[in-house]
């Protein structure tokens, strides 16, 4: 055999095992690149499904939390319907008991409804009473956007969220001590929530005047919504 074809075999032979090496290579890196796609993917998925689990396990825990009071609820509301001072105070004689609690405590910041109860219930029944003034103030920022002085309300409290949830009124009557001390009776036993914070008693002659601040209170109706909450991965 010649020496040119002996080396020419031994090039041909060297390429073909260079092209045989570079194919197991390219093979084994494009293996290598597919498991870790695959890894990335498998970690992310499950760190997803894990977010999934925590949020069913917190909806699972309010909801088997809400059930174990529900009896007690219940057995709660129950004995108030079967209690006799609210039972006497019901507007009507249909009603439940329960609804006294209901009717102490609206839902609604109602500032007229306030005032023809102070006027025509309270205050108007007294004999010997007369009636010199009566304002009750719109809540700011429900049924009224600027408040009594004029001043605009922040942007907070233009939503429906206003402190403490209350209505304020003033009133002056007059009239003799027993028809001033029915009067402030009648307050106390109001069905409604009623806090007397400035009370100023003045004589005029053979009667009195007496000036009262107040407020009334309200608890804004709360709201139970099912919603979907998406799990982002």
């Amino acid at each position: 055999m010649k020496p040119n074809d002996t080396a020419l075999r031994k090039r041909t032979q060297i390429s073909k095992a260079n092209r045989t090496m570079f194919i197991w290579i390219a093979a084994a890196s494009a293996l290598v690149g597919f498991a870790i796609v695959i890894a990335v993917f498998l970690g992310q998925k499950l760190v997803f499904n894990e977010k999934v689990l925590l949020q069913k396990n917190k909806t699972i825990s309010v909801l088997n939390a809400d059930n174990k009071v529900v009896a007690d609820l219940k057995t709660q509301v129950q004995v108030l319907d079967t209690n006799t001072d609210l039972a006497s105070v019901k507007a009507n004689d249909s009603d439940q008991t329960i609804q006294v609690i209901l009717d102490a405590l609206p839902s609604d910041a109602n500032s007229l409804a306030l005032g023809a109860s102070l006027q025509n219930k309270l205050l108007a029944g007294v004999a010997g009473l007369t009636i010199q003034s009566l304002q009750v103030d719109p809540v700011v920022g429900i049924e009224s956007l600027t408040s009594s002085t004029g001043s605009a309300i922040p942007t907070s409290t233009a939503t429906g969220t206003v402190s403490e949830s209350q209505i304020t009124f003033r009133f002056a009557v007059s009239g003799n001590p027993d028809a001033l001390k029915q009067a402030l009776t009648n307050l106390e036993r109001s069905i409604r929530t009623i806090d007397i914070t400035n009370l100023q008693i003045e004589n005029q002659g053979s009667s009195q005047i007496m000036t009262v601040q107040g407020r009334a209170f309200y608890e804004p109706a709360k709201n139970v919504v099912l919603y979907d909450k998406v799990v982002k991965p």
